[in-house]
């Protein structure tokens, strides 16, 4: 799960990492208002979507008064803000954070994420922080600091001596920085964190370290034991398709394709969706529905998939096992008759009460088409929907 940066900050400043003075408006009155208790200019006005590359699509402007933080606020909040992280659809501002301008000296990079092919926590650094982070990753990799660290052992002091002495640190900085990096792993622990980005790091004029923008994602199998973070969720952020699938227990991401598809099992709905690929067409989405789905959830699941106005067809690609075939069927037939069904729908199932599965099908009086197996399943839906 994203959070929005102010969020990110409040988080940051729970545990003792320094961030700017500002506040969160939703109106160019609230952005003068902020900044009037700020009382310090300039001022900078950044929008609040859960996107980066704010900067670069007019998302993050400078003020020099509280009357021109309400003008920025105006031009900002409202705006469908395009960046290399949202699509060419972009997304809509509903809120800005006003916080205090700062005498930047010096701008740094620092993340802390999971390394699963280590199975250890990566800290990664660079004395080249800002906006152009990811061109730096990719022409310069060299630029990149990485340390792993142990989780059963946690940062170690000489681990952060290492970062701050390859970051090349001046004397005047390197205590606060040890202290922030150990401080930003503690929440990275304690709040069940898959992210922690700060980019930028700043140093200021007076040698100071302030975390000036902040990127958290947290880990969805942990929230339930993070239920204040969770109650951070903006759903307004989030693709109506996919929070209304998660109401229904559903695992679903929307893509860009034509062919709805709906499969019991993460490994192989991903190798489904390689399928379509090669059989000429575009996957419309990633749809798991489990391994212990009922019919409900199916017919929920294809309420989900039909609401995709991209969706020529659908396959539903399923294994039996703990979700028996028979149950798939019914839950299929139940479906097509609630919703109507337009497009066509091509079914490849084995396993488990798979021949029951297929009479109930073939009975129903739908038109369902049957699959032998897979290879034929994606090169029927893929011929249909041409």
């Amino acid at each position: 799960m994203k959070i929005h940066e102010y969020q990110a900050k409040s988080l940051l400043r729970k545990f003792k990492i320094p961030v700017p003075e500002g506040g969160l408006a939703f109106s160019p009155d609230g952005a003068r208002e902020v900044a009037r208790q700020i009382g310090r200019a300039p001022y900078v006005v950044k929008a609040q979507i859960h996107a980066g590359g704010r900067g670069k699509g007019g998302g993050i402007k400078l003020a020099g008064s509280a009357d021109e933080a309400y003008s920025v606020a105006g031009q900002i909040i409202g705006m469908e803000l395009v960046t290399p992280q949202t699509g060419p659809e972009g997304k809509q501002v509903r809120k800005v954070l006003v916080e205090q301008g700062l005498n930047i000296k010096k701008e740094l990079y620092l993340s802390i994420l999971p390394d699963r092919s280590t199975e250890k926590i990566l800290v990664m650094a660079s004395d080249e922080g800002g906006i152009d982070i990811e061109t730096v990753a990719l022409k310069t990799p060299e630029k990149i600091i990485k340390v792993l660290v142990d989780p059963l052992l946690g940062i170690q002091p000489f681990q952060c001596k290492q970062i701050a002495y390859d970051l090349k640190l001046k004397a005047a900085v390197i205590g606060q920085f040890e202290q922030l990096l150990q401080n930003l792993f503690r929440l990275f622990i304690s709040c069940d964190c898959s992210l922690v980005e700060v980019n930028p790091l700043v140093i200021t004029a007076s040698e100071d370290l302030v975390a000036l923008d902040a990127k958290i994602s947290i880990d969805d199998n942990a929230l339930y034991r993070q239920k204040e973070i969770h109650e951070l969720r903006d759903q307004d952020e989030e693709d109506p398709l996919e929070v209304a699938a998660s109401r229904f227990g559903l695992n679903y991401i929307n893509l860009d394709g034509n062919i709805g598809n709906m499969v019991n099992g993460a490994g192989l709905a991903m190798a489904t969706m390689d399928i379509i690929k090669h059989a000429g067409a575009k996957p419309a989405n990633f749809l798991d529905v489990g391994g212990g789905a009922s019919a409900e959830m199916v017919e929920n699941g294809f309420r989900i998939i039909l609401r995709d106005e991209k969706v020529k067809g659908i396959l539903i690609n399923i294994f039996g096992g703990i979700l028996r075939c028979d149950v798939l069927a019914e839950g299929v037939v139940q479906a097509a008759k609630k919703t109507g069904i337009e497009v066509p729908v091509v079914i490849r199932m084995e396993g488990t009460n798979a021949e029951e599965g297929r009479k109930i099908l073939s009975e129903s009086g739908l038109n369902l088409i049957t699959a032998v197996d897979l290879k034929d399943a994606t090169q029927k839906v893929a011929q249909l929907v041409k």
